[in-house]
């Protein structure tokens, strides 16, 4: 349900207010499984069983996909969900840029660029807790920020190679990861902004 900002401020919007407190959903099964297979993944992604890891992570995107869909759709939204989908995507992501920084097919400045964004919503959490608000709306450029990215990660892993494939694999690869990666920042700038805007309403409401 959306958070009204009191007198009359902007609003900061949330999931549905149609979320219960089931667990076992069809959407939080596959966020579950998605979780499963982040140790898997890494383990073959080090272990350069690159055929498995390509297939993980292509099945985490498809899943990641469906599990917000299917909750959508047929009203199976939870408030377990809201915590697993999105610690699944971070979860993916981290494991992916680990595995494909130790393998050297991604370079560590473009790791510390991701990463520098997860610590700055960090931030804005603390800042946003600290005036009632429980957690940051997730809104749609975010979500499109982690399907980029989701999508580059088996391209660039498809790249590691001087084959065909690999050729036309690198700029797909990089072209997905460069969108991803604005579109990540562009997101925790629009968190800041609601925050500021949320920020100044709870200031006006207490005087």
């Amino acid at each position: 349900m959306p958070i009204r900002l009191p007198r009359g401020g902007s609003r900061v919007s949330t999931k549905e207010s149609a979320s219960t407190d089931r667990v076992f959903t069809i959407p939080n099964i596959l966020s579950m499984a998605r979780l499963v297979g982040v140790p898997v993944f890494l383990w073959a992604i080090l272990g350069k069983h690159d055929t498995l890891a390509l297939v993980l992570l292509m099945v985490s995107g498809v899943t990641d996909y469906l599990d917000g869909k299917i909750a959508r759709t047929f009203g199976m939204t939870s408030k377990l969900g809201e915590v697993l989908d999105p610690v699944a995507d971070r979860l993916y992501i981290f494991a992916t840029l680990l595995g494909l920084g130790l393998r050297g097919i991604v370079p560590w400045w473009v790791i510390a660029v991701i990463v520098g964004r997860e610590v700055f919503l960090v931030i804005l959490l603390v800042f946003a807790r600290r005036d009632g608000l429980r957690e940051l709306p997730v809104n749609f450029v975010g979500k499109s920020a982690t399907f980029n990215l989701l999508y580059a990660f088996p391209c660039l892993l498809l790249a590691d190679g001087d084959g065909t494939l690999a050729r036309w694999a690198r700029p797909i690869g990089w072209g997905f990861a460069w969108w991803g990666i604005a579109l990540y920042w562009v997101a925790g700038l629009m968190y800041a902004v609601q925050l500021r805007r949320f920020h100044l309403a709870v200031a006006r409401s207490r005087r």
